[in-house]
Protein backbone atom coordinates (compact mmCIF):
# COMPACT_ATOMS: atom_id res chain seq x y z
CA UNK A 1 0.00 0.00 0.00
CA UNK A 2 1.50 3.22 -0.54
CA UNK A 3 1.21 6.19 1.80
CA UNK A 4 -1.17 8.54 0.86
CA UNK A 5 0.09 12.09 1.22
CA UNK A 6 -1.82 14.27 3.50
CA UNK A 7 -3.09 18.10 1.21
CA UNK A 8 -3.15 20.69 4.31
CA UNK A 9 -5.07 23.81 3.78
CA UNK A 10 -4.64 26.88 4.97
CA UNK A 11 -7.19 29.42 5.17
CA UNK A 12 -6.32 32.64 3.99
CA UNK A 13 -7.22 35.10 7.37
CA UNK A 14 -3.84 32.67 8.60
CA UNK A 15 -1.57 33.98 5.45
CA UNK A 16 0.93 36.79 6.11
CA UNK A 17 0.25 39.22 3.40
CA UNK A 18 4.35 40.28 3.34
CA UNK A 19 4.93 36.54 2.21
CA UNK A 20 5.44 35.69 -1.28
CA UNK A 21 2.63 33.03 -3.27
CA UNK A 22 3.67 30.51 -4.42
CA UNK A 23 2.67 29.92 -8.32
CA UNK A 24 0.54 26.65 -9.09
CA UNK A 25 1.54 25.72 -12.05
CA UNK A 26 -0.95 23.84 -14.66
CA UNK A 27 -0.43 19.85 -15.62
CA UNK A 28 1.56 20.13 -18.83
CA UNK A 29 -0.11 18.52 -22.11
CA UNK A 30 0.57 17.86 -25.34
CA UNK A 31 -0.89 19.60 -28.88
CA UNK A 32 -1.61 16.64 -31.18
CA UNK A 33 -1.39 19.33 -34.52
CA UNK A 34 1.15 18.77 -36.72
CA UNK A 35 0.71 22.40 -37.86
CA UNK A 36 1.36 23.79 -34.41
CA UNK A 37 5.44 22.77 -35.30
CA UNK A 38 5.16 24.86 -39.22
CA UNK A 39 3.27 27.89 -37.90
CA UNK A 40 5.50 30.82 -37.63
CA UNK A 41 3.41 32.10 -34.61
CA UNK A 42 4.94 29.63 -32.92
CA UNK A 43 8.38 29.88 -33.63
CA UNK A 44 10.46 31.71 -30.99
CA UNK A 45 9.49 34.64 -29.51
CA UNK A 46 11.08 37.63 -31.24
CA UNK A 47 14.19 39.43 -29.30
CA UNK A 48 12.15 42.84 -29.45
CA UNK A 49 10.66 43.43 -25.90
CA UNK A 50 6.90 42.87 -25.51
CA UNK A 51 4.84 44.86 -23.55
CA UNK A 52 4.99 43.44 -19.37
CA UNK A 53 1.87 41.51 -18.72
CA UNK A 54 -0.32 42.30 -15.31
CA UNK A 55 0.94 40.48 -12.48
CA UNK A 56 -3.12 39.68 -11.95
CA UNK A 57 -3.19 37.96 -15.61
CA UNK A 58 -0.31 36.03 -14.71
CA UNK A 59 -2.12 34.75 -11.40
CA UNK A 60 -4.89 34.00 -13.30
CA UNK A 61 -3.35 32.19 -16.45
CA UNK A 62 -1.21 29.61 -13.74
CA UNK A 63 -4.60 28.52 -11.71
CA UNK A 64 -5.90 25.04 -12.05
CA UNK A 65 -9.02 26.94 -13.94
CA UNK A 66 -6.73 28.15 -16.54
CA UNK A 67 -5.88 24.89 -17.92
CA UNK A 68 -9.19 23.95 -20.02
CA UNK A 69 -8.98 27.12 -21.26
CA UNK A 70 -5.53 26.92 -22.57
CA UNK A 71 -6.31 23.60 -23.72
CA UNK A 72 -9.30 25.35 -25.55
CA UNK A 73 -7.52 28.00 -27.02
CA UNK A 74 -4.70 25.89 -28.23
CA UNK A 75 -7.08 23.03 -29.91
CA UNK A 76 -9.06 26.46 -31.64
CA UNK A 77 -5.57 27.21 -32.68
CA UNK A 78 -4.54 23.75 -33.92
CA UNK A 79 -8.44 24.19 -35.84
CA UNK A 80 -7.60 26.91 -37.50
CA UNK A 81 -3.39 26.05 -38.27
CA UNK A 82 -5.22 23.16 -40.13
CA UNK A 83 -7.88 24.51 -41.78
CA UNK A 84 -7.23 27.87 -42.90
CA UNK A 85 -3.28 27.79 -43.45
CA UNK A 86 -4.02 26.95 -47.01
CA UNK A 87 -7.27 27.42 -47.15
CA UNK A 88 -7.47 31.27 -46.63
CA UNK A 89 -10.57 32.08 -48.83
CA UNK A 90 -11.91 35.05 -50.62
CA UNK A 91 -15.75 34.79 -49.38
CA UNK A 92 -16.78 36.01 -52.78
CA UNK A 93 -15.28 32.70 -53.98
CA UNK A 94 -18.50 30.52 -53.10
CA UNK A 95 -20.47 32.76 -55.00
CA UNK A 96 -18.66 32.28 -58.33
CA UNK A 97 -18.55 29.34 -60.86
CA UNK A 98 -14.93 28.06 -60.45
CA UNK A 99 -15.03 27.92 -57.06
CA UNK A 100 -18.54 27.40 -55.88
CA UNK A 101 -17.30 23.85 -55.12
CA UNK A 102 -14.61 22.71 -53.42
CA UNK A 103 -14.87 18.87 -53.77
CA UNK A 104 -12.57 18.28 -56.57
CA UNK A 105 -9.95 15.61 -56.90
CA UNK A 106 -6.92 14.17 -58.64
CA UNK A 107 -9.26 12.19 -61.29
CA UNK A 108 -11.14 15.34 -61.86
CA UNK A 109 -8.10 17.05 -62.31
CA UNK A 110 -7.05 15.00 -64.92
CA UNK A 111 -10.08 15.00 -66.73
CA UNK A 112 -10.30 18.65 -67.32
CA UNK A 113 -6.66 18.84 -68.11
CA UNK A 114 -7.12 16.05 -71.11
CA UNK A 115 -10.36 17.80 -72.21
CA UNK A 116 -8.27 21.35 -72.31
CA UNK A 117 -5.13 20.26 -73.38
CA UNK A 118 -5.43 18.07 -76.37
CA UNK A 119 -7.51 19.68 -78.93
CA UNK A 120 -8.18 19.78 -82.59
CA UNK A 121 -4.78 22.01 -83.23
CA UNK A 122 -2.63 19.00 -82.31
CA UNK A 123 -3.78 17.52 -85.93
CA UNK A 124 -1.59 20.23 -87.48
CA UNK A 125 1.58 19.22 -86.27
CA UNK A 126 2.57 16.94 -89.24
CA UNK A 127 2.18 20.25 -90.71
CA UNK A 128 5.47 21.59 -88.71
CA UNK A 129 7.18 18.13 -89.14
CA UNK A 130 6.99 18.98 -92.76
CA UNK A 131 9.60 22.49 -92.45
CA UNK A 132 11.30 21.36 -89.48
CA UNK A 133 11.93 17.30 -91.07
CA UNK A 134 12.27 14.11 -88.74
CA UNK A 135 15.56 15.32 -86.37
CA UNK A 136 14.30 19.05 -85.58
CA UNK A 137 10.74 18.10 -85.63
CA UNK A 138 10.97 15.45 -82.52
CA UNK A 139 13.53 17.52 -81.03
CA UNK A 140 11.76 20.45 -81.06
CA UNK A 141 8.04 18.45 -79.94
CA UNK A 142 9.80 16.78 -76.81
CA UNK A 143 11.63 20.52 -75.91
CA UNK A 144 8.51 22.52 -75.66
CA UNK A 145 6.81 19.43 -74.05
CA UNK A 146 9.29 19.52 -71.52
CA UNK A 147 9.05 23.11 -70.76
CA UNK A 148 5.18 23.33 -70.95
CA UNK A 149 5.32 20.58 -68.57
CA UNK A 150 8.12 22.72 -66.47
CA UNK A 151 5.81 25.81 -66.14
CA UNK A 152 2.55 23.93 -65.26
CA UNK A 153 4.27 22.62 -62.27
CA UNK A 154 5.52 26.13 -61.70
CA UNK A 155 1.39 27.29 -61.42
CA UNK A 156 0.78 24.40 -59.53
CA UNK A 157 3.17 25.60 -56.74
CA UNK A 158 2.43 28.93 -56.92
CA UNK A 159 -1.40 28.53 -56.26
CA UNK A 160 -1.31 28.20 -52.33
CA UNK A 161 1.25 31.04 -51.24
CA UNK A 162 2.70 30.98 -47.73
CA UNK A 163 0.49 33.51 -46.49
CA UNK A 164 -2.41 31.05 -47.08
CA UNK A 165 -3.98 32.35 -49.97
CA UNK A 166 -5.33 31.20 -53.09
CA UNK A 167 -4.47 31.89 -56.59
CA UNK A 168 -7.84 30.16 -58.18
CA UNK A 169 -7.44 32.54 -61.52
CA UNK A 170 -4.46 33.07 -63.41
CA UNK A 171 -5.28 36.78 -63.71
CA UNK A 172 -5.18 36.91 -59.76
CA UNK A 173 -1.76 35.06 -59.63
CA UNK A 174 -0.45 37.60 -62.77
CA UNK A 175 -1.35 40.42 -60.66
CA UNK A 176 0.18 39.61 -57.20
CA UNK A 177 3.33 38.91 -59.22
CA UNK A 178 3.51 41.73 -61.38
CA UNK A 179 1.35 44.27 -59.62
CA UNK A 180 -1.95 44.96 -60.46
CA UNK A 181 -1.85 47.69 -63.51
CA UNK A 182 1.13 45.22 -64.78
CA UNK A 183 -0.57 41.78 -64.30
CA UNK A 184 -3.60 43.15 -65.53
CA UNK A 185 -1.45 44.70 -68.72
CA UNK A 186 0.28 41.39 -69.14
CA UNK A 187 -2.52 38.55 -68.81
CA UNK A 188 -5.79 40.27 -69.34
CA UNK A 189 -5.95 39.96 -72.99
CA UNK A 190 -4.04 37.09 -73.77
CA UNK A 191 -6.42 34.89 -71.15
CA UNK A 192 -9.54 36.23 -72.40
CA UNK A 193 -8.58 35.26 -75.87
CA UNK A 194 -7.82 31.99 -75.16
CA UNK A 195 -11.12 31.30 -72.81
CA UNK A 196 -13.14 33.58 -75.38
CA UNK A 197 -11.22 33.13 -78.21
CA UNK A 198 -10.84 29.29 -77.70
CA UNK A 199 -14.75 28.92 -77.43
CA UNK A 200 -15.18 31.27 -81.23
CA UNK A 201 -12.64 28.51 -82.73
CA UNK A 202 -14.43 26.05 -81.42
CA UNK A 203 -17.77 26.71 -82.47
CA UNK A 204 -16.15 27.07 -86.48
CA UNK A 205 -14.39 23.92 -85.90
CA UNK A 206 -17.41 22.40 -84.02
CA UNK A 207 -20.07 23.25 -86.75
CA UNK A 208 -17.96 22.46 -90.00
CA UNK A 209 -17.31 19.15 -88.59
CA UNK A 210 -21.13 18.51 -87.79
CA UNK A 211 -21.63 20.01 -91.29
CA UNK A 212 -18.82 17.02 -92.69
CA UNK A 213 -20.43 14.49 -90.23
CA UNK A 214 -23.70 14.99 -91.95
CA UNK A 215 -22.45 14.58 -95.30
CA UNK A 216 -20.56 11.54 -94.31
CA UNK A 217 -23.61 9.62 -92.70
CA UNK A 218 -26.41 11.22 -95.58
CA UNK A 219 -24.17 11.01 -98.49
CA UNK A 220 -25.40 12.06 -102.25
CA UNK A 221 -28.78 9.83 -101.77
CA UNK A 222 -30.42 11.68 -99.05
CA UNK A 223 -33.66 13.58 -99.62
CA UNK A 224 -33.09 16.10 -96.58
CA UNK A 225 -32.15 19.60 -97.52
CA UNK A 226 -28.51 19.80 -96.03
CA UNK A 227 -28.24 23.44 -93.83
CA UNK A 228 -26.15 26.09 -94.66
CA UNK A 229 -22.44 26.32 -92.56
CA UNK A 230 -24.37 29.21 -90.46
CA UNK A 231 -27.15 26.93 -89.39
CA UNK A 232 -24.67 24.41 -88.48
CA UNK A 233 -22.45 26.87 -86.54
CA UNK A 234 -26.25 27.93 -84.51
CA UNK A 235 -27.06 24.32 -84.00
CA UNK A 236 -23.88 23.68 -82.11
CA UNK A 237 -23.88 26.69 -80.57
CA UNK A 238 -27.11 25.83 -79.06
CA UNK A 239 -26.21 22.42 -78.05
CA UNK A 240 -23.28 24.35 -76.16
CA UNK A 241 -25.72 26.47 -74.32
CA UNK A 242 -27.54 23.86 -72.97
CA UNK A 243 -24.04 22.20 -71.58
CA UNK A 244 -22.91 25.22 -69.99
CA UNK A 245 -26.44 25.05 -67.41
CA UNK A 246 -23.84 23.14 -65.35
CA UNK A 247 -23.77 25.48 -62.29
CA UNK A 248 -20.21 25.12 -62.00
CA UNK A 249 -16.21 23.77 -62.87
CA UNK A 250 -16.61 20.43 -60.98
CA UNK A 251 -20.49 19.93 -62.01
CA UNK A 252 -18.70 19.52 -65.52
CA UNK A 253 -16.07 16.84 -64.88
CA UNK A 254 -18.35 14.02 -66.46
CA UNK A 255 -18.38 16.61 -69.84
CA UNK A 256 -14.60 16.58 -69.42
CA UNK A 257 -14.38 12.76 -69.13
CA UNK A 258 -16.20 12.42 -72.09
CA UNK A 259 -14.40 15.37 -74.02
CA UNK A 260 -10.92 13.38 -72.95
CA UNK A 261 -12.14 10.09 -74.07
CA UNK A 262 -13.59 11.70 -77.56
CA UNK A 263 -10.08 13.38 -78.02
CA UNK A 264 -8.03 10.35 -77.65
CA UNK A 265 -10.29 8.25 -79.86
CA UNK A 266 -10.13 10.47 -82.71
CA UNK A 267 -6.29 11.63 -82.01
CA UNK A 268 -5.07 7.32 -82.22
CA UNK A 269 -7.86 6.83 -85.18
CA UNK A 270 -6.67 9.11 -87.62
CA UNK A 271 -3.09 8.04 -87.36
CA UNK A 272 -4.04 4.44 -86.88
CA UNK A 273 -5.75 4.61 -90.49
CA UNK A 274 -3.74 7.04 -92.25
CA UNK A 275 -0.66 4.41 -91.46
CA UNK A 276 -2.37 1.09 -92.52
CA UNK A 277 -3.72 3.16 -95.57
CA UNK A 278 -0.61 3.72 -96.30
CA UNK A 279 1.18 6.85 -97.81
CA UNK A 280 -0.46 8.51 -101.47
CA UNK A 281 1.77 8.36 -104.34
CA UNK A 282 4.29 11.06 -104.31
CA UNK A 283 5.37 11.44 -100.61
CA UNK A 284 8.61 13.40 -99.96
CA UNK A 285 10.46 14.22 -96.69
CA UNK A 286 12.26 17.05 -98.61
CA UNK A 287 11.52 20.83 -96.81
CA UNK A 288 9.52 22.84 -99.03
CA UNK A 289 11.42 24.96 -101.51
CA UNK A 290 11.22 28.78 -100.14
CA UNK A 291 11.70 32.05 -102.65
CA UNK A 292 14.23 33.66 -100.05
CA UNK A 293 15.90 32.83 -96.87
CA UNK A 294 13.39 34.90 -95.03
CA UNK A 295 10.36 33.03 -96.42
CA UNK A 296 12.54 29.96 -95.14
CA UNK A 297 13.10 31.79 -91.59
CA UNK A 298 9.02 32.49 -91.03
CA UNK A 299 8.44 28.76 -91.99
CA UNK A 300 10.81 27.57 -89.32
CA UNK A 301 9.05 30.17 -86.92
CA UNK A 302 5.31 29.04 -88.17
CA UNK A 303 6.48 25.27 -87.44
CA UNK A 304 7.58 26.62 -83.97
CA UNK A 305 4.62 28.62 -83.51
CA UNK A 306 2.25 25.43 -84.42
CA UNK A 307 4.04 23.04 -81.57
CA UNK A 308 3.98 25.26 -78.91
CA UNK A 309 0.34 26.26 -79.64
CA UNK A 310 -0.38 22.39 -79.50
CA UNK A 311 0.13 22.32 -76.05
CA UNK A 312 -2.60 24.45 -74.08
CA UNK A 313 -4.36 25.04 -71.09
CA UNK A 314 -2.01 26.80 -68.96
CA UNK A 315 -4.69 29.62 -68.36
CA UNK A 316 -7.26 26.86 -66.54
CA UNK A 317 -4.41 24.84 -64.43
CA UNK A 318 -5.34 27.82 -61.51
CA UNK A 319 -9.30 27.13 -61.92
CA UNK A 320 -9.04 23.51 -61.92
CA UNK A 321 -6.58 23.58 -58.87
CA UNK A 322 -8.90 25.70 -57.12
CA UNK A 323 -12.01 23.12 -56.83
CA UNK A 324 -9.83 20.98 -54.82
CA UNK A 325 -9.90 21.09 -50.83
CA UNK A 326 -6.32 22.40 -48.99
CA UNK A 327 -5.51 21.89 -45.76
CA UNK A 328 -1.88 22.04 -44.15
CA UNK A 329 -1.60 18.01 -44.09
CA UNK A 330 -3.18 17.40 -47.39
CA UNK A 331 -2.36 20.90 -49.91
CA UNK A 332 -3.84 21.06 -53.28
CA UNK A 333 -1.09 20.55 -55.05
CA UNK A 334 -0.53 16.99 -54.28
CA UNK A 335 -3.81 15.67 -55.88
CA UNK A 336 -3.29 18.20 -58.79
CA UNK A 337 -0.07 17.19 -59.64
CA UNK A 338 -1.17 13.78 -59.38
CA UNK A 339 -3.89 14.45 -61.97
CA UNK A 340 -2.15 15.99 -64.41
CA UNK A 341 0.74 13.63 -64.43
CA UNK A 342 -1.64 11.12 -65.54
CA UNK A 343 -3.39 13.28 -67.99
CA UNK A 344 0.22 14.20 -69.93
CA UNK A 345 1.57 11.16 -70.13
CA UNK A 346 -1.67 10.13 -72.31
CA UNK A 347 -1.51 13.59 -73.71
CA UNK A 348 2.35 12.11 -74.92
CA UNK A 349 0.72 9.03 -75.73
CA UNK A 350 -1.57 11.12 -78.29
CA UNK A 351 0.67 13.92 -79.79
CA UNK A 352 3.98 12.14 -80.46
CA UNK A 353 2.34 9.25 -82.10
CA UNK A 354 -0.32 11.73 -84.14
CA UNK A 355 2.83 14.29 -85.35
CA UNK A 356 5.47 11.20 -86.34
CA UNK A 357 2.62 8.61 -87.78
CA UNK A 358 0.79 11.62 -89.54
CA UNK A 359 4.01 12.89 -90.87
CA UNK A 360 5.40 9.07 -92.10
CA UNK A 361 1.92 9.04 -93.67
CA UNK A 362 1.63 12.32 -95.73
CA UNK A 363 5.07 14.01 -96.00
CA UNK A 364 5.16 17.25 -97.76
CA UNK A 365 1.44 16.46 -99.17
CA UNK A 366 0.04 17.43 -95.93
CA UNK A 367 -2.93 19.77 -96.70
CA UNK A 368 -3.04 23.20 -94.78
CA UNK A 369 -6.06 21.86 -92.41
CA UNK A 370 -3.94 19.02 -91.07
CA UNK A 371 -4.70 15.72 -90.46
CA UNK A 372 -8.54 15.93 -90.72
CA UNK A 373 -8.34 17.17 -94.03
CA UNK A 374 -5.58 14.93 -95.32
CA UNK A 375 -7.46 11.91 -94.12
CA UNK A 376 -10.72 12.58 -95.94
CA UNK A 377 -8.21 14.07 -99.21
CA UNK A 378 -6.52 10.82 -99.55
CA UNK A 379 -8.34 8.28 -97.61
CA UNK A 380 -12.10 9.47 -98.10
CA UNK A 381 -13.21 7.00 -100.41
CA UNK A 382 -10.55 3.59 -99.17
CA UNK A 383 -12.03 3.89 -96.00
CA UNK A 384 -15.23 2.86 -94.29
CA UNK A 385 -18.05 5.41 -93.66
CA UNK A 386 -18.78 4.21 -89.82
CA UNK A 387 -14.89 5.41 -89.16
CA UNK A 388 -14.76 8.48 -91.27
CA UNK A 389 -18.45 9.23 -89.16
CA UNK A 390 -16.96 8.36 -85.88
CA UNK A 391 -13.75 10.44 -85.91
CA UNK A 392 -16.11 13.47 -87.11
CA UNK A 393 -18.34 12.61 -84.21
CA UNK A 394 -15.88 12.24 -81.95
CA UNK A 395 -14.28 15.77 -83.32
CA UNK A 396 -17.72 17.47 -82.39
CA UNK A 397 -18.34 15.53 -79.32
CA UNK A 398 -14.76 17.15 -78.11
CA UNK A 399 -15.70 20.46 -79.29
CA UNK A 400 -18.98 20.56 -77.24
CA UNK A 401 -16.87 19.13 -74.10
CA UNK A 402 -14.11 21.83 -74.51
CA UNK A 403 -16.16 24.93 -74.80
CA UNK A 404 -17.86 24.50 -71.46
CA UNK A 405 -14.50 24.33 -69.72
CA UNK A 406 -12.81 26.91 -71.53
CA UNK A 407 -16.21 29.27 -71.28
CA UNK A 408 -16.40 28.66 -67.74
CA UNK A 409 -13.68 31.82 -66.93
CA UNK A 410 -15.79 33.73 -68.47
CA UNK A 411 -19.37 32.97 -66.93
CA UNK A 412 -16.91 33.32 -63.53
CA UNK A 413 -15.55 36.94 -64.62
CA UNK A 414 -19.26 38.00 -65.67
CA UNK A 415 -20.66 36.43 -62.23
CA UNK A 416 -17.48 38.38 -60.55
CA UNK A 417 -18.54 42.16 -61.86
CA UNK A 418 -22.63 41.36 -60.73
CA UNK A 419 -21.36 39.44 -57.23
CA UNK A 420 -18.95 42.18 -56.63
CA UNK A 421 -21.55 45.39 -56.98
CA UNK A 422 -24.12 44.10 -55.82
CA UNK A 423 -23.07 41.91 -52.63
CA UNK A 424 -24.70 38.97 -52.72
CA UNK A 425 -24.58 35.55 -55.13
CA UNK A 426 -25.90 35.78 -58.64
CA UNK A 427 -29.53 34.13 -59.19
CA UNK A 428 -29.66 31.27 -61.19
CA UNK A 429 -32.51 33.38 -63.56
CA UNK A 430 -29.14 35.65 -64.28
CA UNK A 431 -26.97 32.53 -64.76
CA UNK A 432 -28.57 31.36 -67.19
CA UNK A 433 -29.07 35.19 -69.13
CA UNK A 434 -25.13 35.12 -69.13
CA UNK A 435 -24.58 31.71 -70.30
CA UNK A 436 -26.97 32.27 -73.13
CA UNK A 437 -25.64 35.97 -73.90
CA UNK A 438 -21.76 34.91 -74.45
CA UNK A 439 -22.99 31.86 -76.64
CA UNK A 440 -24.65 34.27 -78.76
CA UNK A 441 -21.65 36.55 -78.67
CA UNK A 442 -19.43 34.01 -79.79
CA UNK A 443 -22.00 33.09 -82.23
CA UNK A 444 -22.13 36.48 -83.89
CA UNK A 445 -18.28 36.55 -83.80
CA UNK A 446 -18.29 33.44 -85.37
CA UNK A 447 -20.41 34.11 -87.84
CA UNK A 448 -19.02 38.04 -88.55
CA UNK A 449 -15.53 37.16 -88.55
CA UNK A 450 -14.96 33.59 -90.23
CA UNK A 451 -11.75 34.70 -91.26
CA UNK A 452 -10.41 34.74 -87.94
CA UNK A 453 -8.49 31.46 -87.68
CA UNK A 454 -6.25 32.76 -90.74
CA UNK A 455 -4.90 35.03 -87.79
CA UNK A 456 -4.49 32.29 -84.88
CA UNK A 457 -0.79 32.70 -85.80
CA UNK A 458 -1.05 36.57 -84.78
CA UNK A 459 -3.05 36.85 -81.89
CA UNK A 460 -2.04 33.06 -80.91
CA UNK A 461 1.65 34.44 -80.28
CA UNK A 462 0.18 37.20 -78.32
CA UNK A 463 -0.80 34.60 -75.49
CA UNK A 464 2.29 32.19 -75.96
CA UNK A 465 3.95 34.00 -72.86
CA UNK A 466 0.98 32.59 -70.85
CA UNK A 467 2.36 29.43 -71.17
CA UNK A 468 5.78 29.55 -71.26
CA UNK A 469 7.18 32.83 -70.13
CA UNK A 470 5.33 34.58 -67.76
CA UNK A 471 4.85 31.31 -64.96
CA UNK A 472 8.84 31.56 -64.47
CA UNK A 473 9.14 35.39 -63.86
CA UNK A 474 5.59 34.74 -61.65
CA UNK A 475 7.90 31.82 -59.41
CA UNK A 476 11.29 34.42 -59.33
CA UNK A 477 9.03 37.21 -58.25
CA UNK A 478 6.64 35.34 -55.54
CA UNK A 479 9.50 32.64 -54.38
CA UNK A 480 12.34 34.74 -54.39
CA UNK A 481 14.67 32.06 -55.14
CA UNK A 482 18.51 32.87 -54.37
CA UNK A 483 19.98 34.85 -57.07
CA UNK A 484 21.86 33.05 -59.18
CA UNK A 485 21.17 29.91 -58.06
CA UNK A 486 20.07 26.96 -60.69
CA UNK A 487 16.55 27.48 -60.36
CA UNK A 488 17.02 31.09 -60.27
CA UNK A 489 19.13 31.20 -63.74
CA UNK A 490 16.86 28.46 -65.32
CA UNK A 491 13.80 30.97 -64.78
CA UNK A 492 14.95 33.59 -66.48
CA UNK A 493 16.62 31.99 -69.73
CA UNK A 494 13.16 30.15 -70.14
CA UNK A 495 11.49 33.36 -69.44
CA UNK A 496 13.57 35.50 -71.48
CA UNK A 497 13.23 32.73 -74.29
CA UNK A 498 9.87 32.17 -73.79
CA UNK A 499 9.42 35.97 -74.71
CA UNK A 500 11.51 35.70 -77.31
CA UNK A 501 9.56 33.00 -79.04
CA UNK A 502 6.64 34.80 -78.62
CA UNK A 503 7.93 38.01 -80.86
CA UNK A 504 9.30 35.64 -83.31
CA UNK A 505 6.28 33.69 -83.82
CA UNK A 506 4.24 37.15 -84.28
CA UNK A 507 7.35 38.90 -86.57
CA UNK A 508 6.72 35.02 -88.80
CA UNK A 509 2.73 35.44 -88.91
CA UNK A 510 2.88 39.18 -89.92
CA UNK A 511 5.12 38.21 -92.82
CA UNK A 512 3.63 35.56 -93.78
CA UNK A 513 0.22 37.75 -94.08
CA UNK A 514 1.73 40.22 -95.94
CA UNK A 515 3.78 38.33 -98.54
CA UNK A 516 0.73 35.06 -98.76
CA UNK A 517 -2.34 37.53 -98.12
CA UNK A 518 -5.44 36.80 -96.29
CA UNK A 519 -8.89 36.48 -97.56
CA UNK A 520 -11.25 38.53 -95.48
CA UNK A 521 -14.92 38.00 -95.99
CA UNK A 522 -17.36 39.12 -93.41
CA UNK A 523 -20.20 37.16 -92.44
CA UNK A 524 -19.63 34.71 -94.70
CA UNK A 525 -18.59 31.63 -93.41
CA UNK A 526 -17.50 28.65 -95.67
Amino acid sequence: MEEKKEMKFVRPESLNVGAEIPAISAPPFQLHCPSMTRSPLLDIAPKTPKTPKSPLASLLMTTPIASPMKKAIASMQCYLEEVGHFTKLDPQDAWLPITESRNGNAYYSAFHTLSSGIGVQALLLPLAFTTLSWTWGILCLSLVFMWQLYTLWLLIQLHESESGMRYSRYLRLSMAAFGEKLGKLLALFPVMYLSGGTCVTLIMIGGGTMKIFFQIVCGDTCSMRPLATIEWYFLFVCLAIILAQLPNLNSIAGVSLIGAITAISYCTLIWVVSIIQGRPEGVSYDPPETKSDMARICDILNALGIIAFAFRGHNLVLEIQGTMPSSAKQPSRKPMWRGVKLAYVIIAMCLFPLAIGGYWAYGNLMPNGGMLNALHKYHGHSTSKLLLGLTSLFVVLNCLSSFQIYAMPVFDNLELRFTSKMKKPCPWWLRIVFRIFFGCLAFFISVALPFLMSLAGLIGGVALPVTLAYPCFMWILIKKPTKYSAIWCLNWILGVLGMVLSMLVIAGAIWTIVTMGIEIHFFKPQ
